[in-house]
C-alpha cells in the first residue's frame, strides 16, 4: 500500500485516539508510531493497548508508552528469505523504511504472497491460430476465462507477489490489451508496452525494453494459466547463483513391460514396468539481467537460442519444477480444460 496515511499515529496521540484508528481501519490491526520528524519509532496493536492498561496506563496516556519498539522492517534491498520467515512469523504488515527511518510504503503481507524484486515481462503479441474462430476478432491473451481475461489472471499472480512493473509485448490487435489494463494504475502497478512491428519470437523483444531496475527479469507467456509458486521459483534461481532458469513440467512416462539393462548383448539386470520422468519447459524464464545483453537487438530470438548460448558459455541453467497445475492455452481443448479448473478456483 502506498497510501498508509491511515495506518500511523504521532507518537504524543492518546490511547483513545489510537484505538478509534484502529476500529476504522478493520483490515489493518497495525498502527505505525511516528515522531516529530516522521521517523518510525515502533507499532502498536490491540495487544499492545491490553497490556499497556493492565501495567496502569489509561485512556490518555501516549501511545508511545504503548509502542513496541523491536518491529520488522526492510529498507534498502528486499530479501526474499527475510520475506519468506517473516511472513511465517505472521507478519501482517511490513514497512520500508528510507535512511531517515520514515516509512517510504508498507507492504499488505496478509494479502502478498512474497515481494520478489524482479521486473516482469509478458509475451502477448501471438496471433493464436490454433484457437480460430475465438482469435479472429479478439486477441488470444484477452479471451475471457472466469471472469477476467487469460492475461489478467497473470498479471493478478504477479501482483500477488510484490511485482510493481510488467511490460507486455503485444502485436495482433494490440489495442484491446492496452486499452483494457492502460497504464496499469487501476491495478495500483506500472505496466508499459513494446509493440512489434515484426515477431521477435519468444524473448526477442525483451532487447528492446530501456530500463530495467531489478537485477532480474521474469518473462511468461500470456496464455499460460498456473499457480506456479514465483517464490519458489526465485527462491531457487537466486540460492544457486544461475544465470538463468526455466520453470519446467515433470512429465512421466509409464513403459507397460519388464526393460532389459544391457551391457552389449548381454542381460545385466531387469527393471519391471519402470516409470521415467522427463521436464518440459514451461515457457517461463527467470533472467540475470547483465544476459540479457546476449539477446540480439530487434532480431527473431527464441528463450531456447538463450539457453543454448549460456550452455555454450559455460553459464549456469537450471530448472525449476512447477508443482501446482499449468496449462499452455494454445488449443480449444487445452482452453477448455483451463475453465474447467477455473470453477473450482
Amino acid at each position: 500500500m502506498k497510501n498508509f496515511s491511515n495506518f500511523t499515529i504521532s507518537k504524543d496521540s492518546n490511547c483513545l485516539e489510537a484505538l478509534r484508528k484502529l476500529d476504522q481501519e478493520k483490515s489493518n490491526q497495525t498502527l505505525f508510531v511516528l515522531d516529530e520528524n516522521k521517523k518510525l519509532i515502533g507499532t502498536i496493536t490491540d495487544g499492545d493497548i491490553r497490556r499497556g492498561l493492565i501495567k496502569g496506563l489509561n485512556l490518555d496516556s501516549p501511545v508511545q508508552l504503548f509502542c513496541f519498539p523491536n518491529f520488522s522492517f526492510i529498507n534498502g534491498k528486499i530479501d526474499v528469505s527475510t520475506i519468506h520467515h517473516l511472513k511465517k512469523e505472521g507478519i501482517k504488515v511490513l514497512p520500508k523504511l528510507n535512511d531517515l527511518g520514515q516509512i517510504e510504503r508498507v507492504y499488505d503481507l496478509a494479502k502478498l504472497n512474497s515481494i520478489l524484486p524482479l521486473h516482469a515481462v509478458i509475451m502477448a503479441g501471438g496471433r493464436g491460430e490454433r484457437l480460430r474462430p475465438l482469435t479472429d476478432k479478439i486477441p488470444k491473451p484477452m479471451l475471457p476465462l472466469g471472469d477476467k481475461p487469460i492475461i489478467e489472471h497473470n498479471i493478478d499472480r504477479l501482483i500477488s507477489y510484490g511485482i510493481e512493473t510488467i511490460t507486455i509485448s503485444v502485436r495482433y490487435l494490440s489495442d484491446q490489451i492496452i486499452n483494457y489494463f492502460g497504464d496499469g494504475s487501476a491495478k495500483g502497478i506500472c505496466i508499459n508496452y513494446i509493440e512489434e512491428d515484426a515477431p521477435l519470437g519468444t524473448i526477442g523483444c525483451v532487447s528492446q525494453i530501456d530500463k530495467i531496475n531489478q537485477e532480474a527479469i521474469l518473462i511468461l507467456n500470456s496464455d499460460v494459466f498456473t499457480n506456479i509458486d514465483f517464490e519458489d521459483f526465485y527462491l531457487d534461481f537466486e540460492n544457486t547463483h544461475a544465470d538463468m532458469a526455466v520453470a519446467s513440467i515433470p512429465y512421466s512416462v509409464d513403459i507397460p513391460y519388464a526393460i532389459m539393462e544391457l551391457n552389449e548383448n548381454c542381460i545385466t539386470s531387469f527393471k519391471e514396468k519402470p516409470k521415467n520422468t522427463y521436464y518440459a519447459n514451461a515457457g517461463i524464464y527467470l533472467i540475470k539481467k547483465e544476459k540479457l545483453a546476449l539477446i540480439p537487438k530487434d532480431t527473431f530470438y527464441n528463450a531456447t537460442d538463450l539457453m543454448e548460448l549460456i550452455i555454450s558459455n559455460n553459464g549456469k541453467l537450471i530448472h525449476s519444477p512447477i508443482t501446482g497445475y499449468w496449462i499452455d492455452i494454445g488449443k480449444h481443448d487445452d482452453y477448455n480444460k483451463a475453465k474447467e479448473i477455473i470453477k473450482h478456483l
